[in-house]
């Protein structure tokens, strides 16, 4: 038995009163209803499919979260952020679907003519061979040093704006083994990122790694040198240029190095927005966005010029106090 209950139209804005008891007692059985708060007219088209009893063009009864106390666990909002907190894993699948394509090309496809000139190339550059009167080619030694200062350029990027706190796993591990294994070691943690990145504490500004890693000295010590090596490759004759082209295309060393760097250079624009918008500074260094593109020397432009977390902790707090 209904008693004196307000039906509301969200297709109108007038409130129709409607007495709904009785003349006559009579017995019926009835559906149990239960009576929700009233809405405002804007939510009604979101919540008419959780009633099943809804015929069209018939009244509606809304949810309210206005001057409600239980308006934070409302279902309606638990469900969309359930919905927006749910994980696409397109991307993650795609790029599994791609380290493993990269994987199995430089173990079985790549070219691999030359084993005992590789091992030769590996001893020299090591400096585990001793001089012996052999001129290494001059774009090979410029790679290879830049191939050790790519992992440094990641660590800065990816500490700690690219840390993941939903999946829980370090982004350390991975920066240790890119050492070794450059992107394809890095390709992984692309996988299981999970943004966005845990907070940072202020303590950990002071501290090892984020106070050399965050240092502008570091970028523009890096950016110094990788200038010094592209100059160095870039002032090599032809015919050093001929002989490195002639390298990749025979040596498995030499092809799977320059396939590293260019992963490298073609993830670190991702990387440079994500650690751009995460220090909230996408207004004022859009414009080194193209610049990053640059191989190696773009995102180095860009840790020389992005603003340090202390900075950003200072600003914060100035701006914190000023509202108080």
């Amino acid at each position: 038995m209904l008693a004196n209950c307000n039906l509301i139209s969200c297709n109108f804005t007038n409130v129709a009163l409607i007495n709904l008891r009785p003349r006559f007692p009579f017995q019926t059985q009835t559906r149990s209803i239960q009576f929700l708060p009233l809405l405002p007219q804007k939510s009604c088209s979101a919540v008419t499919n959780r009633f099943p009893f809804h015929n069209k063009g018939g009244p509606l009864i809304c949810h309210s979260v206005m001057n409600s106390e239980n308006s934070d666990k409302d279902e309606v909002l638990e469900g969309e952020g359930t919905q927006k907190e749910e994980r696409d894993w397109t991307t993650s699948i795609l790029l599994f679907v791609f380290w493993g394509a990269v994987i199995y090309y430089v173990f079985f496809l790549t070219p691999d003519q030359t084993p005992s000139r590789d091992t030769y190339f590996l001893k020299k550059l090591l400096n585990l061979n001793g001089e012996d009167g052999f001129r290494m080619n001059q774009v090979l030694i410029s790679l290879w040093y830049i191939m050790g200062l790519w992992p440094l350029v990641y660590s800065m990027l990816l500490l700690p704006t690219g840390r993941s706190s939903k999946s829980k796993v370090p982004v350390w591990p991975f920066l240790v083994l890119s050492c070794f294994g450059g992107a394809y070691a890095l390709l992984p943690y692309f996988v299981l990122w999970r943004p966005p990145p845990p907070p940072v504490e202020e303590t950990e500004l002071d501290k090892w790694p984020l106070n050399f890693l965050d240092s502008r000295l570091t970028a523009g010590v890096s950016l110094a040198a990788g200038l010094g090596l592209v100059l160095y490759a870039g002032l090599a004759n032809g015919a050093d240029w001929r002989e490195f082209y002639q390298y990749v295309r025979e040596s498995k060393f030499i092809h799977v190095t320059s396939l590293d760097f260019s992963l490298l250079s073609a993830f670190a624009p991702f990387w440079v927005y994500n650690d751009m918008t995460s220090r909230k500074w996408y207004d004022k260094g859009s414009w080194l966005l193209p610049i990053s593109l640059v191989p190696f020397l773009g995102p180095l432009m860009y840790l020389v010029l992005r603003p340090s977390l202390s900075q950003m902790h200072v600003s914060e707090s100035l701006i914190s106090s000023g509202k108080k």
